[in-house]
């Protein structure tokens, strides 16, 4: 006899929701995104490659698949379709839009569409902010941190840093629009932010000053190449993949989260790959950090590269399920599976 499954509901879970559910409790997320990326190195995940919807009249433009499968207890499947849409800025709206859809595991069946921008958002900030936390233990913490590029990712990094115990002394801004600029002063100043804040003219002035660095940008092809600017071993956490040259990435220590999502796409360690032929150059896994198998070195800079991986998305798109239910406030879609009976 098969066995039997409860009839499957559907449920649609708005952004409104899932901020209350992520606001504010930035050491819970990261612990989340700790034990995803352990279950990834431990091989309880299946993480196959993004694939990339890309328009040839809009060339800054794409919409990503991310499918993914994460085990342990959250044991979900799912995929994240986001959108990034430069051009939506100066018309107002956010650039990136998503949506995440959750399965279930046993069956097959969709259980939950979520919006996806805030929770990826909040997955990215966390992966940088245990990054900066675990490969920065051998450091002494950093007190002046630089932003260079101060969108929606910066914003919640900076965020998410706050909410786990980091202060700092400096924080410096650099971005090329200078109302954008302006803009995360604000944000900064409203926040609370206790460090004096300083808008840098030029990208040099902003990593000099900066001993952990956050590249946050929209930038397709690396426009940072002076190895110099690192000579004071800054760790940088390189959320937005494709800002430094190949000769700057290989004056340092460098950590991905996965090697092979890591290395395509014309990252910039892509790049490096292909101008050297060899991954040499890349030391190790976040995954290898948490674990003590990689213990970088203070003596010359750290580049962490994180491509993002779909089981990130899946880890905290499942917490805010459970959330939301335990509060007895999903909106499940009466009859959305229409035709269950074989024969009708």
């Amino acid at each position: 006899m098969s066995q039997q499954h409860p009839a499957p509901s559907f449920a649609v879970i708005p952004g409104s929701q899932v901020s209350q559910v992520l606001d504010g409790r930035g050491q819970e997320v990261v612990d989340l995104i700790e034990t995803a990326y352990r279950l990834h190195g431990e091989g309880d995940t299946v993480n196959p490659p993004s694939y990339f919807l890309r328009f040839p009249e809009k060339p800054s433009s794409r919409i990503i698949a991310l499918p993914a499968s994460i085990g342990g207890r959250v044991r979900t499947d799912g995929v994240k379709w986001i959108s990034s849409f430069p051009e939506n800025v100066a018309a107002g709206i956010p650039r990136a839009s998503a949506v995440l859809i959750l399965n279930d595991h046993e069956t097959g069946y969709p259980f939950a569409c979520l919006e996806s921008s805030i929770i990826s958002a909040v997955r990215t900030a966390a992966s940088a902010a245990l990054a900066a936390d675990r490969i920065g233990a051998t450091r002494t913490r950093p007190a002046r941190i630089g932003f260079f590029g101060v969108g929606l990712i910066a914003r919640f990094i900076h965020r998410l840093l706050r909410e786990t115990g980091w202060t700092f002394d400096e924080v410096g801004v650099h971005d090329l629009s200078a109302e954008h600029a302006a803009g995360f002063t604000a944000y900064l100043e409203q926040s609370g932010e206790s460090g004096s804040i300083t808008v840098h003219d030029t990208p040099e002035d902003l990593i000099r000053s900066s001993d952990l660095v956050v590249f946050a940008t929209i930038a397709g092809t690396p426009h940072v190449t002076d190895p110099g600017l690192f000579a004071h071993n800054p760790l940088v956490l390189h959320v937005s993949l494709r800002d430094l040259a190949p000769e700057v990435v290989l004056t340092g220590t460098n950590i991905v989260d996965d090697v092979e999502h890591c290395l395509k796409a014309n990252t910039s360690l892509h790049l490096a790959e292909q101008q050297l032929g060899h991954r040499d150059f890349v030391h190790g896994t976040l995954h290898d950090v948490l674990t003590g198998k990689l213990s970088p070195a203070a003596d010359r800079p750290v580049f962490f590269s994180p491509f993002g991986l779909g089981v990130l998305d899946l880890a905290l798109g499942k917490h805010v399920y459970d959330a939301v239910r335990a509060l007895g406030q999903l909106n499940v879609v009466d009859d959305f599976f229409h035709e269950m009976q074989r024969y009708g």
